[in-house]
């Protein structure tokens, strides 16, 4: 998996916020805001390939959680990106 070109993180009046960039993205019209977590593994997985394994190993690097966790969360956030339509 990977996070689709031309898609940016920003930070916003305090907010991760996601946005299309680019003439490819003239007709996406929203933003998608981003917890510092969300963030976090967004930055990591910007411009390479990642697995829910891999931003799950992430999580628990950072932040100490256990495997089963972490993965379902990775999972859960993999799936709502992709229906955002800014993953490949």
């Amino acid at each position: 998996m990977r996070l689709k070109n031309g898609f940016v993180l920003r930070e916003m009046c305090g907010e991760h916020i996601v946005s299309g960039e680019g003439i490819e993205h003239i007709n996406f019209n929203k933003l998608i805001s981003l917890n510092s977590t969300a963030a976090f593994l967004w930055k990591e997985a910007e411009g390479r390939d990642f697995t829910a394994e891999t931003l799950a190993e992430l999580l628990i690097d950072r932040y100490g959680i256990d495997k089963e966790l972490a993965t379902r969360d990775s999972e859960n956030l993999i799936k709502a990106w992709t229906e955002a339509g800014i993953m490949e």
